[in-house]
């Protein structure tokens, strides 16, 4: 029986990912700067404030990190506040969770205030009672501690919360921490085999999805 739920927030729960893949060249050359390589194969484990470091390090970017991510932010806010939709069947799964009493929040590289906007906008903020990000909890998804730091809160069991994910390396962060995981399909993801072998749930559909 599932009692807890932790929801990543870009293409687990947003139709978002398409932003994030592009938005690494765009500031870059918004800098005239041109960038040398795959930027979203780069940053795939990053955190925003680690993409700043590596602007800074290698493409001798001046600004400071916190000027970096703020300059980041500002270019993608818009898309938060006033474009990106949820995924398919989002709203109705998370409602019927609710009904059945699971306790759910949010774990994400995204920073809170655009968080908190698309989730507003879109009418499933009351559905979370918390948000954690990494860079309020330190640290990115190659480790678990934004995991534990949500299940702390949530006060459920670890066997009986269920992460969910559309990513990977994080999917497999959570799965070696000990938690259930539930792979959701984005197609910004290019490991699905791998995704569908080592979820305990794989996801393509919300609306048919049975937990």
């Amino acid at each position: 029986m599932i009692k807890g739920a932790i929801f990543d927030l870009d293409g687990t729960l947003l139709d978002s990912m398409w932003i994030w893949d592009t938005i690494g060249e765009v500031y870059l050359r918004s800098l005239g700067i041109e960038p040398r390589e795959n930027l979203a194969e780069t940053f795939k484990t990053f955190t925003l404030e680690k993409a700043a470091e590596y602007f800074r390090k290698h493409y001798g970017v001046t600004q400071t990190v916190a000027e970096i991510v703020d300059g980041v932010n500002g270019m993608v806010e818009i898309f938060y506040q006033d474009t990106v939709a949820l995924k398919k069947g989002v709203h109705e799964f998370l409602e019927r969770l609710s009904e059945n009493g699971v306790k759910m929040c949010v774990a994400t590289v995204t920073d809170r205030y655009l968080v908190e906007a698309a989730l507003e906008r879109l009418g499933v903020r009351t559905y979370f009672s918390e948000i954690f990000t990494t860079a309020e909890v330190g640290c990115d998804k190659t480790t678990p501690q934004i995991y534990r730091t949500a299940l702390a809160h949530l006060g459920t069991q670890k066997s009986e919360t269920v992460v969910f994910e559309d990513a990977y390396h994080a999917m497999m962060t959570a799965k070696n921490d000990g938690f259930p995981v539930a792979a959701v399909y984005d197609k910004h993801e290019l490991r699905q085999a791998e995704m569908e072998a080592n979820g305990d749930y794989y996801i393509t559909d919300y609306e048919t999805v049975k937990l």
